[in-house]
């Protein structure tokens, strides 16, 4: 007897692709990107020097030209807010800036000028989280370095004021404000930078939007008008000026404003800058 075998019923397979990379993929492949390039830990190293040679510097010139002669010298440049202004002096804060900035910016425009870019995007569809990785990256590298500076330059400074009895700890008044304020400024001005970088998407030109933007426009802005003043206490300079200005008083100035008011223009120019920056790459590869 012959026994009837029903015709097998073809199975369906299952349609695998390749898995979507996740968030953190993203985030450790940007960060390889950028540690790969020999110029990002040198730019780091040059611009920390700097930095710290504008702050000792202006601390040493001031161990060495103390007034010996006035007993009461150290006590009144204690009083005047004197040591936290040595801490990180404005030369020192401009530099940082700008410093940051290019660098938030040259890590995007890198991409778009050798090409890599579009690989990155071929690879990768999803841009705005691509972005989002690289600016995220961005942050956090800054943010290091300027904690790392700010720190550095405290400890250095405050030494060489101690020599003379008018170094300050961290816990005095006003001081843990200068070392942070100081330090975000670093990343502040870096997202600001990546965001011009996306935004303009040209090495030269974004260096120089960025120069217009973070260090031009407070100096033409000025506080004799109130639509000059508060345009002026909008932007990343002047608030890093209010958060580091540690005897300020309103007394005699024509529109003071708050410590929370600079604490909020540090928040929106970083929310803002990276929401510019994770946006204007939906469209456009060039």
């Amino acid at each position: 007897m012959t026994t009837t075998t029903a015709p097998a019923t073809p199975t369906a397979l299952p349609v695998t692709g390749e898995p979507r990379p996740r968030f953190l993929d993203l985030v450790a492949a940007e960060w390889l990107k950028l540690w790969s390039l020999r110029s990002t830990g040198w730019s780091l190293l040059v611009a920390a020097l700097a930095v710290l040679a504008f702050n000792v510097g202006t601390s040493w010139d001031s161990h060495r030209y103390w007034n010996e002669d006035d007993a009461s010298y150290a006590a009144t440049f204690v009083a005047d807010g004197m040591p936290l202004l040595h801490a990180f002096t404005t030369n020192a804060g401009t530099l940082m800036m700008l410093a940051a900035g290019a660098f938030g910016a040259l890590a995007v425009t890198g991409e778009y000028s050798s090409g890599l870019i579009r690989t990155t995007f071929a690879a990768v569809p999803a841009r705005r989280s691509v972005m989002a990785a690289k600016t995220a990256v961005v942050a956090a590298v800054t943010t290091g370095f300027g904690a790392l500076v700010a720190a550095v330059s405290f400890a250095a400074t405050q030494t060489i004021l101690g020599t003379r009895g008018a170094g300050v700890p961290l816990d005095h008044p006003g001081a843990l404000r200068v070392v942070v304020a100081s330090a975000l400024l670093a990343p502040v001005a870096a997202l600001a930078g990546v965001a011009v970088g996306a935004v303009v998407r040209h090495g030269a030109g974004s260096v120089v939007g960025c120069v217009v933007v973070l260090l031009l426009l407070p100096l033409l802005l000025t506080d004799d008008r109130h639509w000059s003043a508060v345009l002026g206490h909008a932007l990343p300079y002047q608030a890093w000026l209010r958060l580091t200005d540690v005897p300020y008083g309103p007394e005699g100035l024509a529109h003071p404003w708050s410590v929370a008011g600079a604490w909020t223009v540090y928040a929106l120019w970083a929310a803002v800058a990276t929401a510019v920056a994770i946006t204007s790459v939906q469209r456009r590869d060039q």
